[in-house]
């Protein structure tokens, strides 16, 4: 999940704000980024469990 982690700061926008948080919480890079496997690891499990597919969900927007 580790391997997997690292790309994804990258490639999916929902991860990298994950990570900037663990960042802004004081964390160095090496732990955000294994808060970050450990959160994929438990969406992969949620999804095996119920038998779902990933759905991204989009991010809340404020309503003005």
């Amino acid at each position: 999940m580790y391997l997997s982690a690292l790309p994804s700061l990258k490639s999916c926008p929902a991860s990298k704000a994950f990570h900037a948080r663990k960042r802004a919480e004081g964390k160095g890079h090496k732990q955000a980024l294994l808060a970050l496997a450990r959160r994929r690891l438990n969406v992969l499990w949620a999804m095996i469990r119920d038998g779902a597919c990933y759905q991204a969900t989009p991010a809340a927007t404020a309503v003005a």
